[in-house]
């Protein structure tokens, strides 16, 4: 059977190595360099902390992965688990946490809800006057996404993924009976299936199969910052949920700021968008991270920073499915498609071999959950 994967991020490598290793025919084409684009603009972090029992479980899928990632793939992709600490600021947020905490439990992941002060134990920096409530997971942290692609990549090859770089797809083909292929600028390609793992640039190639689906390009930006107070390396990534800010230790004594503010929202085209970090964004960034914390305050020198893409759904969960026949959606993660492409490329491989998912229950994944009201969102997105 012949697989056509389409981008080459690590939600589309991860899907083209479990469609190999259950004995398909796979080709990937990647418009420009594999893991260039949202990947290596991604910082890397894989949680259990979500919102909803669905993200939840496509974490804990991926973690016997990441947790055994250098023995599978032979390379070190720098897994740091140092924790991630959610804070609330209100009474409803915090009631929210309480709720996350007990179908986090449920599954089987170690959450944990604690008071401001026990939030201080485990980020001594923190000025615990600001917040009511907060979460922590010994078991989250962050990893080297460039690594990640790299074993993944390598992997591949070795099961005989035909990976073509430089090579854009200008269309998808279909009959009456579904996805028969796809146009490259390099020719055509028969395919039984044909994998939407283009991240941002998934809701244009959707739209050449003639389907619709409500994926967003959104631009982020993550700032390089020399604290005012060294942060410890074991610190965990730290969430003000609230107000949208985060920062994490970063190598060298520096730390990653970043967080999405109010004026994030507005759809970027993904092949014109800056993605060089704007500095009053960082300005901001480091202005917000310092009202809660004493590591940071005006001295705190901004070194670097960048810009990427999310691929963006209403509801910030991804769309997981067989769309129309022969075509595999996996792409709309909102944020969280680094850390969960080790389960999505199991899932897609499941969905062609085998025309249903077995390791996750994906129907809430569904694109059609958005013709009908839904409450069904993922609240922990920063």
């Amino acid at each position: 059977m012949d697989v056509v994967v389409i981008g080459g991020g690590i939600v589309g490598l991860s899907s083209a190595y479990y469609l190999a290793q259950a004995g398909m025919n796979v080709t990937l084409c990647e418009k420009g360099s594999i893991g260039m684009e949202s990947t290596a603009r991604s910082a890397g972090g894989i949680r259990m902390q979500f919102s909803t029992d669905i993200n939840a479980r496509l974490s804990l899928a991926s973690r016997e992965v990441w947790d055994n990632f250098t023995e599978e793939f032979g390379v070190d992709i720098a897994y740091r688990k140092s924790g991630y600490l959610f804070l609330a600021r209100t009474e409803e947020t915090a009631t929210q946490f309480r709720e996350n905490v007990a179908m986090q439990n449920s599954l089987g992941i170690e959450s944990k809800y604690l008071s401001p002060s026990e939030a201080v134990d485990y980020c001594p920096g923190l000025c615990s006057n600001h917040f009511v409530g907060a979460t922590y997971n010994a078991r989250d942290g962050y990893a080297d996404p460039n690594l990640a692609v790299q074993g993944y990549a390598t992997k591949a090859r070795e099961l005989g993924v035909n990976i073509q770089t430089k090579t854009a797809v200008r269309d998808v083909l279909t009959d009456e009976s579904g996805v028969t292929g796809v146009e490259t600028d390099a020719g055509k390609l028969n395919a039984d299936y044909v994998v939407n793992a283009a991240g941002a640039w998934s809701a244009n190639l959707a739209t050449m199969a003639g389907v619709d689906l409500p994926i967003y390009p959104r631009r982020r930006q993550i700032a390089i910052v020399d604290p005012t107070q060294p942060i410890p390396e074991d610190h965990p990534l730290t969430i003000d949920l609230d107000t949208g800010s985060y920062f994490r230790p970063e190598r060298d004594g520096a730390a990653i700021v970043g967080g999405h503010f109010d004026d994030e929202d507005a759809n970027v085209a993904p092949d014109a968008y800056s993605d060089s970090m704007a500095i009053e964004w960082a300005a901001t960034a480091v202005e917000h991270a310092a009202n809660y914390t004493a590591y940071f305050d005006g001295d705190s020198r901004i070194r670097r920073g960048w810009a990427g893409l999310y691929a963006v759904t209403p509801d910030h969960h991804p769309i997981i499915e067989e769309t129309i026949p022969g075509f595999v959606t996996a792409a709309g993660f909102s944020g969280h498609g680094f850390q969960h492409a080790p389960a999505t490329g199991k899932l897609v491989a499941e969905l062609c071999v085998d025309g249903k998912s077995s390791l996750v229950d994906i129907d809430p994944l569904s694109s059609r959950r958005f013709e009908r009201d839904s409450e069904f969102v993922e609240q922990n997105v920063a």
